[in-house]
């Protein structure tokens, strides 16, 4: 008669495993689905204008005026180019605010000299940030250059108090270590100009800029990083901007506009209360209280999506830096469920509730988690005679073949439809990154997810600083 503890643990391994297989099933089956819609939404979609000109003699005269809002803390390596490309975006009327977020560096000093910034008086219509305004400056050589220097309160207070500042229609929240292309701004508004009113937020596409050359604040040349790291980055991207939020737009479900670069109606904005200063994934947050905000108020609304739109930004090249970027996004969507888990399948949300957010649960809580666990239970299982070599075989398959599949299958889609890959042999590159990042990548990336599970439910909350390089490193 065998041993009740051992079948009781044989039960518990078997659960546990057929468990792991679900969740890691339905994963890849929406991801899945995703690279369907988006690929019938660029097949179906009628092409925006190719180029710059067209865009600028189209809607010059309807552009509606615009501030851009670049939080920056201690960038003093990028800060020039970053804002010089911002300066130089091609559009009618925008205006660039700087906020700086109490840097310890030199960033402030870089600004003065650079920008030649004099003392301003300035008045802030709205206040939102926590923390104390020290000063503001405007650019005697670029008058539509202010400079908002700050008490630290982190990203999202450094946002808020921009966005206080702001008098135009449209906010453009943009990371100071980002690239925004030139006519980006411009792609950004040509939704809101067409619109009937209900378009609250526009988001666009994050590239990775490592392996770019980078003169003067605008990109010069489309490279691929050297480094194993960052290029494995930007699979990580493509697959996350051209095939989720390409889909989730689609059926106006996007929960999430990156916090590198996002188009938003000032009003709204103020209506919420801007960014939440006590959430490390103030992005994601953000717009899921605006689905919250705009379905309770019975109001119609739509967030959109324009690939299009690119913002290049330096990714980070070590397992330090990413660890510390991954936990934090980690901490951050388990924020946003646990301050929005009264939306969970309610159908006052419509798909928001009933969809999303279970989507976001499987995606950002028990999914990484779930995964990592089936690395280590099926081999136990099959070693045991608990599982059948098939079955370990297929979680295998699941894990690797499916995902290296998905990855292969959003580069086609980028190459057939966006063709930013400039040559033959960075697209081979790319191609045998999207390969090996399942053995080894993959796996880490969990790790470092469970490494902002353990932070969230330790209650720690310091912000875990990514190590830059500049973009002419």
């Amino acid at each position: 008669m065998q041993d009740p503890w051992l079948v009781w643990v044989s039960m518990l391994i078997l659960g546990l495993a057929w468990s792991c297989f679900l969740i890691v099933t339905l994963r890849n089956l929406i991801s899945l689905g995703q690279l369907l819609v988006a690929a019938y939404v660029f097949y179906t979609r009628v092409p925006p204008a190719s180029r710059s000109i067209d865009l600028w003699s189209r809607y010059a005269d309807l552009a509606p005026p615009i501030t851009v809002v670049a939080p920056a803390f201690n960038e003093a390596l990028s800060i020039t180019d970053s804002v010089r490309a911002l300066l130089a975006l091609e559009y009618p009327h925008h205006e660039v605010i700087v906020v700086n977020d109490g840097s310890t560096d030199a960033t402030l000093e870089t600004l003065i000299t650079a920008f030649s910034l004099e003392p301003a008086s300035m008045v802030q219509v709205a206040e939102m940030q926590v923390t104390k305004i020290l000063g503001t400056d405007r650019s005697a050589t670029h008058p539509n250059l202010v400079v908002i220097d700050k008490e630290n309160g982190r990203k999202a207070d450094a946002a808020n108090a921009g966005i206080g500042f702001a008098t135009t229609p449209l906010v453009c929240i943009i990371d100071a270590d980002s690239i925004i292309e030139p006519d980006g701004l411009l792609r950004s508004a040509e939704p809101f100009m067409a619109d009937d009113g209900s378009l609250v937020a526009v988001g666009g596409a994050i590239r990775i800029a490592n392996g770019c050359e980078i003169k003067g604040g605008s990109l010069r040349k489309i490279g691929v990083p050297r480094a194993w790291i960052p290029r494995f980055q930007v699979i990580e991207y493509l697959r996350a901007f051209l095939t989720n939020r390409v889909a989730n737009a689609h059926f106006n479900a996007l929960m999430l506009i990156s916090g590198a670069f996002g188009l938003f109606r000032r009003d709204k904005l103020i209506e919420v209360g801007g960014y939440r200063h006590d959430v490390l994934g103030e992005d994601l947050e953000l717009v899921v209280r605006l689905h919250r905000h705009m379905r309770d108020k019975q109001e119609p609304y739509s967030i959109g999506f324009v690939p299009e739109i690119v913002c290049w930004t330096e990714a980070p090249v070590t397992l330090g830096g990413l660890r510390n970027q991954r936990a934090r996004w980690q901490q951050g969507a388990l924020e946003t469920v646990g301050l929005h888990r009264s939306m969970l399948f309610n159908r006052r949300y419509g798909r928001i509730g009933l969809v999303m957010m279970p989507q976001l649960v499987l995606e950002d809580v028990i999914g990484p988690p779930s995964e990592l666990i089936g690395y280590f239970v099926f081999p136990v299982a099959y070693a045991f005679g608990i599982l059948s070599g098939q079955a370990a075989l297929a979680y295998l398959f699941l894990t690797f073949v499916m995902g290296t599949g998905l990855s292969v299958g959003t580069l086609a889609l980028e190459e057939s439809q966006l063709k930013r890959t400039p040559t033959a042999r960075d697209l081979f590159r790319i191609s045998v990154a999207a390969v090996v990042e399942n053995f080894g990548y993959r796996q880490i990336n969990l790790v470092f997810r469970l490494v902002g599970i353990k932070r969230h439910f330790r209650g720690e909350t310091a912000w875990s600083p990514v190590p830059r390089v500049g973009f002419n490193a």
